[in-house]
C-alpha cells in the first residue's frame, strides 16, 4: 500500500466534525483513514462511529467498556493483578468478523496510551493483491467460497502471544461456521478483492483439506507481501478506521512493561455484496 493512500484529516476536533459525506467517500477511497491528536467521551466516539452504521459488540465481553459493551478496551495495562484490556489482540494478519455471516465493515481505533516503541498496525491491500493475481489464478478463484472460524489458522497454540486472543468455553459457542468467497467483491464500491485469505480461513467448499490449506497459504503469502503494506504509527488521541472488506491487518508486538490501551469499535456490514 502507497504512502499517499492513507486518507489524513489532521489534528483538531474540527477535522473531525467534516461533512460526514467527505468523510465516507474518503474512508471508501483511501481504506484507512487517520484523525490526529482528538479528545473524545466515550459516548462521543461512539456516536462518530455509528455514522459508519451498526455496532457489534465483540464476543470477548469480560473487556466491554463498562457502560458501553460497543466499545472493546485493548490494553496490556494490570490493575489490581487483573488485566483492564485485552492485550495482544489481533497479532497476526487478519480481517474483522470474518468469523460472522454478516462480517465487518469498519474497524476504529482510539487511542489513550501509547507504548515508547511498537503498537503499530500493519495494513495489506487486498485489492491490489487481486488485480496482481496471475490471470489463471483470478480464473482459479471465481466462485470458490472459504470457510471460516474464529482463530488464527497459522498458530491455535493458546500459550503464544499470536494466537487469535483465547475465548472462554461459553463464548465458542456463540461462534460457528460461515461462508466467504475467496475473491469477494466489495460491497460499497464493487472492486474485487481477495478476502481473509490470512486468519479465519480454514477450508475451502468442495475441496480436499490438504489441497485446501496449501491454496490458501499461498495467498496469504501473496497478499501479505511487503509490497502490498503500509505500516500506521499511533500518537496519543489518534482515531484510526478502516475498511475491513479491501484490507488484511496485523498488530504488532509490544513490550509487555510498555504500556498501550485503546478503545475499539467495530461496524458491521448492512447486506451481503452481490
Amino acid at each position: 500500500m502507497k504512502l499517499e493512500k492513507l486518507g489524513s484529516f489532521g489534528a483538531g476536533a474540527d477535522r473531525f466534525d467534516a461533512p460526514f459525506q467527505d468523510i465516507w467517500e474518503a474512508f471508501f477511497a483511501a481504506q484507512v483513514l487517520v484523525f490526529r491528536a482528538l479528545r473524545l467521551t466515550a459516548p462521543e466516539f461512539i456516536s462518530f462511529a455509528k455514522k459508519f452504521g451498526k455496532p457489534e459488540p465483540h464476543v470477548i465481553d469480560q473487556f466491554h467498556y463498562p457502560e458501553h459493551a460497543d466499545i472493546l478496551i485493548l490494553s496490556n495495562v494490570v490493575k489490581d493483578g487483573k488485566p483492564t484490556g485485552l492485550a495482544d489482540a489481533g497479532t497476526y494478519f487478519h480481517t474483522d468478523y470474518s468469523y460472522l455471516d454478516m462480517p465487518a465493515r469498519a474497524t476504529m481505533l482510539y487511542s489513550i496510551q501509547v507504548p515508547k516503541l511498537g503498537g503499530d498496525t500493519l495494513f495489506a491491500d487486498q485489492y491490489t493483491a487481486y488485480d496482481d493475481l496471475a490471470p489463471a489464478m483470478k480464473k482459479r478463484l471465481h466462485g470458490l467460497v472459504a470457510l471460516h472460524h474464529y482463530g488464527n489458522r497459522n498458530n491455535l497454540d493458546e500459550r503464544t502471544r499470536t494466537v487469535a486472543s483465547v475465548l472462554s468455553e461459553e463464548q465458542r459457542q456463540k461462534v460457528t461456521w460461515v461462508r466467504h468467497p475467496i475473491a469477494r467483491k466489495h460491497p460499497i464500491t464493487g472492486r474485487t478483492a481477495l478476502y481473509a485469505v490470512s486468519g479465519t480461513s480454514f477450508r475451502i467448499e468442495g475441496m480436499p483439506d490438504d489441497e485446501a490449506l496449501d491454496l490458501l497459504e499461498e495467498l496469504r503469502v501473496h497478499a501479505t507481501h511487503e509490497k502490498y503494506q503500509y505500516r500506521l504509527k499511533y500518537g496519543v488521541g489518534d482515531v484510526v478506521v478502516w475498511d475491513n472488506a479491501s484490507l488484511l491487518h496485523s498488530a504488532t508486538l509490544i513490550d509487555p512493561n510498555h504500556a498501550r490501551t485503546l478503545w475499539r469499535i467495530t461496524i458491521k456490514e448492512e447486506r451481503r455484496p452481490s
